[in-house]
């Protein structure tokens, strides 16, 4: 009898609460910013409870006792080993939920580089040339966890030559320009299996070269298209993410930034919905992803030809959906596009206004096992934009200067990607990018630039007993596509650049090279370089030299 006494004990499950409301693209986001803050809330107050005690009771004290198998005695009969053999694969299962939510703290990074479903990789990456520091010294609670960067850039640029300028110039000599961003990462596990939310107020101020005018890629990624050098607060992500677990081989995703501590199925399928950054999940490199902690220009962040959707601070509304495995994972996303160019209002038009993003990872091992990993993806934004083409046809006809947004229609621009990571030794790793668009429809949310090209290395300070410092090198080839160039050399402008002419039309050259230095657990340091030479595609310009320092904290 003593077996069927084990069988009677019953586990009281939590009952999830219900589901906050959910955003409209572009319209309440304040409304729902609310709605989901009291979810928070009420999930938290749960999430304590089940810690408590709350939740389903185990009797087994650890992992290997709840599965270990209890031999029956000879004397049970069918209907007593059958309540047996229940019983063993209920505390199995409980055993394996136990061991995932306990196994957070020692959460270890996924082998092949990151993944979609994980942040961008920063200051936590570990990859063989990158940041090898950890988010945080003591061990977060596995059901929630808070992190907080701030980032100060300052750079300089020397007085270059120019015998004109423009209205989207970057000025011959101007002084010292200062950005600065501070964010605060907040994360919180749903009472249900796969559930999270995260969200991220932001604030952000200071100035960029002239009005963040002047260079294609502009030499501080860190600092938006605003302008406006007043900090400004706003909320830079606030997604929920659920992930669905296919069973299994298990990977435990480590604890940082936008990332819960989490053992997860190899084969999974993820679903984020909200507001975060395109560049958050696609494009992705272990070496140049995050322009606090790595390349600062833009087109070394991330593909410089892609125009991602995004407001003008680089965020944007939707859904991404992936399917990872162990070699390789597809993700697709289906994004907010700005109603103007640059602008900080999306378009509720849709799908007429829609960005669409369709990305393969493979990731691999070379070079004497050496993992790399190949990311190609293709994008086609719907939105109202203009034809270069045709802008600068109406002027030739009608007389004047060619004005791209007099011809926005709705249309679609469309674009590839190529990004290779390669480790090469245990502190050296190389990455190489490639972008095209197809020139002739307006840039509309990124930066005026058709093609590019980006080669560069990342090295750890071992061979100098500094293995937390890095060291950065890269060159970057941009350009235009023939619409694009002779629209421009009829005085036409972007949102960024534009010097009223352009009679001698040259790729624009970009090197870059920095040094992280770890001052300290949570404060480095990085003195950087820019050349860049023919700004704004005009070989009558520049070079531009540009030295700079970043300040970034973490916690």
């Amino acid at each position: 009898m003593k077996y069927l006494t084990r069988l009677s004990a019953e586990c009281n499950a939590a009952k999830p609460f219900g589901s906050a409301g959910r955003c409209q693209m572009g319209k309440g986001f304040a409304r729902c910013v609310l709605s989901l803050a009291a979810a928070l809330s009420v999930a938290a107050m749960l999430a304590s409870a089940a810690n408590a005690g709350t939740s389903c009771s185990v009797p087994a004290t650890n992992a290997s006792d709840a599965t270990s198998v209890v031999s029956p005695p000879d004397d049970l009969d069918a209907q007593e080993r059958e309540l047996l053999r229940q019983r063993q694969e209920i505390d199995k299962k409980l055993a394996d939920i136990a061991a995932r939510r306990k196994g957070a703290s020692a959460a270890s990074q996924p082998a092949s580089g990151p993944n979609a479903t994980s942040p961008a990789p920063g200051p936590e990456t570990a990859a063989a040339g990158s940041p090898a520091t950890q988010p945080s010294v003591a061990t977060a609670p596995d059901w929630y966890n808070v992190h907080g960067q701030t980032t100060i850039i300052t750079q300089k640029h020397d007085t270059f030559r120019s015998p004109y300028s423009g209205p989207d110039s970057l000025p011959r000599d101007e002084g010292i320009k200062t950005s600065v961003t501070a964010t605060l990462d907040l994360g919180l596990r749903m009472p249900w299996e796969g559930g999270e939310v995260y969200f991220d107020p932001e604030v952000s101020g200071g100035e960029g070269f002239g009005g963040v005018e002047g260079i294609a890629a502009f030499p501080n990624g860190d600092i938006s298209h605003v302008g406006k050098p007043e900090p400004e607060p706003y909320v830079a992500r606030l997604f929920y993410k659920q992930t669905f677990g296919q069973g299994g081989d298990t990977e435990k995703l480590a604890e940082g930034p936008n990332q819960l501590a989490v053992t997860s199925d190899v084969s999974r399928f993820t679903l984020i919905l909200g507001k975060f950054s395109a560049v958050d999940y696609f494009q992705q490199s272990a070496y140049a992803n995050d322009p606090r902690a790595q390349f600062m220009s833009e087109a070394l962040f991330t593909d410089g030809a892609w125009d991602y959707p995004a407001d003008t601070r680089g965020y944007t509304e939707g859904a991404v959906v992936e399917l990872n495995q162990a070699n390789w994972a597809l993700r697709y996303g289906a994004l907010a596009m700005p109603k103007t160019a640059n602008g900080s209002t999306f378009d509720s038009r849709i799908p007429k206004a829609l960005g669409h993003i369709l990305e393969l990872e493979e990731r691999y091992k070379l070079l004497f096992g050496r993992p790399g990993a190949l990311r190609f993806m293709v994008f086609a934004n719907a939105a109202h934009m203009g034809n270069y083409g045709e802008a600068t046809a109406i002027a030739q006809r009608l007389g004047g200067t060619p004005d791209v947004a007099r011809t926005r229609s709705f249309t679609v621009k469309y674009g590839f990607g190529l990004t290779l990571d390669q480790e090469l030794t245990d502190d050296l790793g190389a990455f190489a990018r490639l972008g095209w668009n197809d020139g002739h429809t307006e840039t509309f949310a990124f930066t005026a630039i058709d093609r590019s090209l980006a080669v560069g290395l990342s090295l750890k300070g071992t061979k100098w007993d500094r293995a937390q410092d890095v060291v950065g090198l890269a060159f970057v080839l941009d350009g235009l596509a023939h619409d694009h160039r002779e629209y421009l050399a009829a005085g036409g402008l972007d949102f960024d650049i534009g010097d009223g002419q352009l009679p001698h039309y040259a790729l624009e050259e970009v090197i870059e090279a920095y040094y992280r230095f770890k001052l300290s657990e949570n404060v480095w340091i990085t003195p950087d370089f820019q050349l860049v030479d023919h700004p704004a595609y005009n070989a009558d310009r520049g070079p531009v030299i540009i030295g700079g320092i970043r300040a970034h904290a973490e916690f």
